[in-house]
């Protein structure tokens, strides 16, 4: 396995607890595996652009963490991550919120096999990981979460019957979804009443200039 350089991991240490000041070592230790295990894993099966894997913190693990600027996920609240590529948002979602269960889905199966490697690697107990479309999940869930994989119009039906009833958290169950760019006649076209944070709000790289989550309740 590709061994990294003490210089990037301390890179990596100073710009998660640059934003998030209260997480274990254990944790820290765990977002310090990500970059050689996501090399590694990227060589064999590509799921993340050549030309990002270099930025993974940045482009991929902080921009998956934005969710949790806008929400903290509760112990026993369960999270399905729709479309997760190589295992974001819902990786670095997992080991944050070490007591809320998370099942990450893709329809492309080599890419569940990075996200299922990587979570037996940081010993993840709290993620399960399946090659299947949303559509065919048949359970409930708390929140859903998703970076990008389709337009809101799109997406919305895919998820809308899988939430639980009874919200218990700060925001009601409903779906946090990772988009940039102008989304004005994205949101339009949808129909849905959403909220809008914007990731500028909390981080000062450049790259989040754009970067939002949209919030649905469900």
């Amino acid at each position: 396995m590709v061994i990294l350089s003490t210089s990037l991991t301390g890179m990596t240490s100073d710009l998660l607890l640059k934003y998030f000041t209260s997480i274990t070592a254990k944790q820290l230790d765990q977002f310090n595996r990500l970059p050689e295990l996501y090399t590694f894993w990227n060589n064999q099966i590509n799921v993340i652009s050549r030309k990002d894997i270099d930025q993974l913190y940045e482009r991929h693990v902080l921009h998956s963490l934005g969710i949790a600027k806008v929400i903290s996920f509760l112990p026993g609240e369960k999270v399905l991550d729709v479309g997760t590529g190589g295992g974001f948002p819902g990786i670095p979602l997992a080991i944050l919120f070490p007591d809320t269960q998370f099942y990450m889905v893709d329809s492309i199966g080599k890419k569940i096999k990075v996200v299922q490697e990587v979570a037996k690697a940081l010993n993840l107990n709290n993620v399960r990981a399946s090659h299947a479309r949303a559509e065919e999940i048949n359970e409930q869930f708390d929140f859903v979460v998703s970076r990008a994989v389709t337009r809101l119009k799109e997406f919305y039906p895919w998820v809308k019957g899988k939430f639980n009833k009874q919200s218990k958290n700060v925001l009601p169950n409903g779906i946090l979804y990772l988009k940039g760019g102008d989304l004005e006649q994205e949101i339009a076209e949808s129909g849905l009443s959403v909220q809008q944070f914007y990731l500028k709000n909390y981080f000062q790289e450049e790259f989040f200039e754009t970067k939002q989550v949209i919030y649905v309740k469900i």
